[in-house]
């Protein structure tokens, strides 16, 4: 009776491969529908923040709209008029592309 009991039990270890075989599959879904795209998405904001140019429409990190004026490359300060005669100074990190800007531009080269 001992035996048979033994017997059960290390047949029921033999799950180890299917639980790995599950932890790489959630794992893989993970990377490409969560961290992929996030990745992506932070690339494609990096290379907006380095391509700024005077004249551009931008958000900052705090929601706040404006145009960029001056970009000093050495201290990565941009200063970002929000209203006439109002200029801020914004780090360049927290600059963002302005959706509403870039969807105007896109409607005008469609007419």
């Amino acid at each position: 009776m001992n035996t048979s009991i033994l017997l059960q039990a290390a047949n029921g270890q033999g799950g180890g491969m299917g639980f790995l075989i599950m932890m790489v599959a959630i794992f893989a879904i993970m990377w490409f529908f969560m961290i992929r795209p996030q990745q992506k998405k932070q690339k494609e904001i990096r290379n907006f923040q380095n391509a700024l140019t005077e004249g551009t429409s931008v958000v900052t990190g705090g929601g706040i709209y404006g145009t960029v004026k001056r970009i000093d490359h050495a201290t990565g300060k941009i200063d970002v008029e929000i209203s006439k005669g109002v200029v801020i100074t914004v780090d360049k990190s927290f600059v963002y592309a302005d959706v509403n800007a870039s969807q105007m531009q896109n409607t005008k080269a469609e007419k």
